[in-house]
């Protein structure tokens, strides 16, 4: 499209956009861009759940000219020195696609394939020796920088670096930088009689990620603590910082990570991710000019001499996914949450015009000239947190005629969730939350830190495609840097207790549950069940009011418990299991127990429990893909319908200002109060679990389209199936079910 953007989009992440320049849609989460020698094309790599490969963009014309499909294609995109050819990293197929460049098309397609038996390398970042004739590629999962012979097609040479390589820069005098993803530094290789040699590694700060060499200068983008780090590339010295917060925010949620410079060497544009701008600093002073508002998660950018072209990731924002495989029907489309985050080029006219201006409308997309409320709350001593799995308002509240639901999109009614809707009509229904993650990768990072680093980001859609490894324990790449909720309970010396969240079976004993966050496992209960959809929910509530019944004999309740309570995932299909509404009704009636029995204590008084979905990517919703359940349930609880916005950070800056915690990222620090949810005066009447009508044994049948579509799937990982495949088996199991109702 020509035109500029006219209407500010809200995102689920509660801020907007209002994006300057002209834009071209481009395909499912873009990751890296490459502009042309000519100045009028633009090549972009795809990295999405629904679309991978690579795309040809006429920035004149603002429209996409070729799409190649092709697998696996992750972040590494170059053109040749000698701009006839383009190359592009293969991720999970350990594979290089080259093509050449001819009149503006990608043609006569090759590949070099990298596999080793050392195991995957999954290459991601790529630059080429200042000849042309050797590629160094980041070998991301191989903790590798391997070295390719162009003319041969081979690997010639690797050399060990930091955890997760991402980058990769080659200086005027051969010097090879790499960064580490995973780690703290930048390693440095020379080239000695035609091999690469290790030059040692600088300590430059958390997580590197983009690099920019100008001149002497080597800037690094450190996303997760909003930084870029100067380097000196002589006297390998950190000789400064270049400070990226929002204002007057913590250092977590601009995320800095992509980076380009003016022709002139004066200026250093920034792509903040999740400030949807870029960031323009003085190269000279090291101060922040200004910021220019972009489309959502900006990744790569490109400084032209007329014009400033940025990719983002997620582009317009999100919007209603009601078009999902229906019970009964023939339709094919699917409005998966993954599939519909497509990106945007934004092309912005240089030198920029009012920056100033400019300025003030990313200050007011990210609500920052709003300002902090001190928020009170009832004289609330316990935090009750519940995290569930995965389910969309219209999926159980559908039904609600009280708030905003579509019917049609009903899936679990209340004969397998009456507790669900005797909670929401007491206690208050809220028809305008949504989930700041699109799936669990990120749904259990937002709901516990408030941020998801762009580690997470921008390798979930391969994650969930099953096009990445996803081992148990990768170092801290996916932690973000000021942590969890256990984290600021820890630091403030409050009493806490996690219950699965974030958890996994110890390796030595599989009934003994430990955190895969170190810190946490003090406070993890080792009995409580990790997520595994073997096991019911009802032995999770049974561990639960156990150590609820010991809390009332000692008279002291945790101040703070995070549990995660997460049988609405459901196994599908899968023969032989609790069918899609007996594990409802199973999660349902754990819950009810589990008010029930807080509401006869003494601690009921000033206990509050939230209770929210991580995501809401099993479903379809008739207003966003985001929107999901979220209840707030103490007797201090006004009740009736909330229509206003609130989101997953939201209700996590609602648990810090109730207890005294500092923010973690700026999105907590921003949080909207939860205003007109609360009374003066409480109603101490205790709560009545109701028993389902579905009953909690009731089993999927041996053979049909469910069943076999289920067959092949780990239900009993976390999100370990694709969700897209998920979402049509609930409905096979659910057009099985009205056929049969129908006889």
């Amino acid at each position: 499209m020509w035109i500029a953007t006219l209407l500010i989009a809200l995102l689920p992440t509660g801020v907007s956009l209002d994006p300057a320049g002209r834009f071209v849609d481009v395909g499912n989460m873009p990751l890296a861009m490459a502009v042309a020698p000519d100045g009028r094309h633009a090549v972009v790599l795809l990295s999405g759940f629904k679309t991978e490969g690579l795309q040809v963009v006429d920035l004149e014309s603002n429209t996409v000219t070729q799409t190649i499909k092709k697998p696996s294609t992750f972040i590494g995109l170059a053109f040749s020195p000698d701009g006839k050819s383009v190359y592009a990293s293969g991720g999970n197929d350990d594979v290089l696609y080259i093509y050449a460049w001819r009149d503006g098309q990608l043609v006569d397609e090759r590949s070099i394939s990298i596999k080793s038996d050392l195991g995957v390398r999954y290459p991601a970042g790529i630059a080429f020796s200042r000849d042309g004739k050797l590629l160094y590629v980041a070998e991301q999962v191989g903790d590798s920088l391997a070295v390719v012979d162009v003319e041969k097609g081979e690997v010639v040479q690797r050399l060990p670096t930091e955890h997760y390589p991402y980058a990769v820069v080659v200086a005027p005098d051969g010097t090879v930088w790499v960064s580490a993803w995973g780690g703290w530094s930048v390693s440095a290789f020379r080239s000695t009689d035609g091999r690469l040699v290790a030059n040692g590694r600088l300590r430059v700060g958390r997580h590197p990620s983009a690099l920019l060499l100008s001149g002497t200068k080597l800037y690094v983008a450190l996303a997760s603590v909003d930084q870029v780090a100067i380097v000196d590339t002589k006297s390998r010295r950190v000789t400064g910082t270049l400070d990226d917060r929002s204002p007057g925010g913590p250092s977590e949620g601009s995320t800095p990570n992509a980076l380009a410079i003016s022709n002139d060497g004066k200026q250093l544009f920034v792509a903040e991710a999740d400030n949807n701008s870029v960031a323009v600093f003085s190269t000279a002073t090291r101060k922040l000019l200004g910021r220019v508002p972009v489309d959502w998660y900006p990744t790569a950018l490109t400084a032209l001499a007329d014009r400033l072209v940025v990719l983002s990731s997620k582009g317009h924002g999100t919007g209603p996914n009601p078009n999902g495989l229906t019970p009964l029907t023939t339709t094919k489309e699917r409005d998966y949450t993954l599939s519909i985050v497509n990106g945007t080029i934004r092309t912005i006219a240089l030198p920029l015009a009012d920056l100033a201006a400019q300025s003030r409308r990313v200050a007011a997309a990210n609500r920052w000239n709003v300002a902090l409320k001190k928020v009170t709350y009832p004289p609330f001593k316990h935090v009750i947190y519940i995290i569930k799995e995965n389910r969309t308002y219209d999926q159980v509240f559908g039904d609600m005629p009280q708030g905003d639901g579509d019917p049609s999109l009903l899936f679990f009614g209340r004969d397998s969730s009456p507790n669900h809707h005797a909670l929401a009509e007491r206690f208050g229904l809220f028809d305008r939350f949504f989930c700041n993650a699109e799936v669990s990768q990120q749904g259990h990072m937002w709901s516990t830190a408030a941020y998801v680093t762009d580690y997470g980001e921008k390798t979930t859609h391969p994650l969930y495609d099953e096009k990445r490894p996803s081992p148990d324990d990768e170092g801290d790449v996916d932690e973000p840097a000021e942590g969890f909720l256990w984290s600021r309970a820890i630091e403030k010396g409050i009493s806490l207790r996690i219950y699965g969240e974030q958890a996994l079976p110890d390796d030595k004993d599989k009934k003994i549950y430990r955190s895969v966050r170190k810190e946490a496992q003090p406070d993890t209960c080792p009995a409580y069940p990790a997520f595994d959809m073997k096991i019911s929910d009802q032995r999770r509530a049974d561990v639960w009011l156990s150590e609820l019944k010991e809390y009332v004999r000692r008279g002291a309740l945790p101040q703070l418990e995070i549990v995660h309570l997460p049988n609405d995932h459901t196994s599908g299909g899968r023969a032989g299991r609790p069918s899609p509404r007996a594990f409802m009704a199973d999660n349902d009636l754990a819950l009810g127990r589990m008010i029930e029995a807080l509401s006869q204590t003494p601690f009921w008084k000033d206990t509050v429990v939230f209770v929210v979905e991580d995501d809401a990517q099993d479903g379809p919703d008739h207003v966003d893909s985001h929107r999901s359940l979220c209840l707030v349930i103490s007797p201090w609880s006004r009740g009736g319908v909330q229509h206003h916005f609130i989101n997953t950070t939201d209700i996590v800056g609602a648990i810090e200002a109730i207890l005294g915690f500092r923010p973690m990222s700026q999105y907590d620090m921003r949080a909207r109060p939860l205003e007109g949810v609360f009374t003066d005066k409480p109603d101490l009447t205790p709560y009545r679990a109701l028993t389902p009508a579905v009953s909690l044994d009731e089993k999927n049948p041996e053979k049909g389209k469910a069943s076999e579509l289920s067959a092949p799937i780990d239900f009993d990982k976390v999100d370990g199936v694709n969700d897209q495949l998920f979402n049509r088996i609930l409905w096979e199991w659910r057009a099985l079910e009205i056929r049969a109702q129908a006889q």
